[in-house]
């Protein structure tokens, strides 16, 4: 006689596929863009500022330009029904939402700027507009990953600032670049490509300004 097979043999490797999704679309979530400049420019104003009234007002500036700005005008581009979802997943709608981020962007840097902002709070700035133009760019081709590129940059700045304290915090790198392949928002290819543009750019940005390690100054 044959047994009828049991109901419950494929609820654990569902189960378990499952909680894996999960936790990407967490991690993705959590250590978006625009979280991850929020946290970078936190850190920032409080190393840069005078006083508390100067840390909210370079707060103020930076988030409006690298966070606040941009996250709700994305916001509005998706309660119109004018891109298909937050993670811009369409290639020709993210190109357009890019030149809106490099005019966001661009104000900020100029804006810190003319308020005798921090040095180091004007090349972070800076580091966002020219890393979006490249991003922009590359979009038109090929879908490098903008989450990969919005963890690496502060993470790495921080390293670069503080030295072996924000050590640790480096290992959401490879975490938020295995969710964005998981996810299949991206290849193993464009998280790689993202996460070297970003450590690129702020090297290259920390040389120029000539910004040196806070224990040094």
């Amino acid at each position: 006689m044959e047994m009828n097979p049991d109901p419950n043999t494929h609820v654990v490797p569902i189960k378990s596929r499952r909680i894996w999704r999960d936790l990407a679309r967490i991690l993705s979530t959590v250590f978006n863009p625009f979280l991850a400049a929020l946290a970078l420019f936190v850190i920032l104003a409080h190393v840069g500022s005078r006083d508390v009234v100067d840390f909210w007002r370079l707060l103020l500036i930076s988030t409006i330009f690298t966070s606040i700005g941009p996250m709700l005008y994305v916001f509005r581009l998706y309660a119109t029904d004018r891109i298909s979802d937050l993670d811009m997943s369409v290639r020709h709608e993210r190109e357009s939402i890019l030149s809106a981020f490099v005019v966001f962007y661009t104000l900020g840097t100029l804006t810190l700027y003319l308020t005798h902002a921090p040095r180091i709070m004007i090349a972070a700035m800076l580091g966002y507009t020219l890393s979006t133009i490249l991003v922009q760019f590359i979009t038109r081709y090929w879908k490098i990953s903008t989450h990969a590129l919005g963890i690496t940059a502060p993470l790495v700045a921080l390293t670069l600032l503080f030295g072996r304290q924000p050590l640790p915090f480096l290992v959401l790198i490879p975490m938020v670049c295995w969710a964005r392949v998981y996810l299949k928002a991206h290849t193993p290819g464009q998280v790689v490509a993202g996460a070297a543009l970003g450590a690129g750019s702020t090297f290259l940005l920390f040389h120029l300004f000539g910004i040196t390690p806070l224990s040094s100054m």
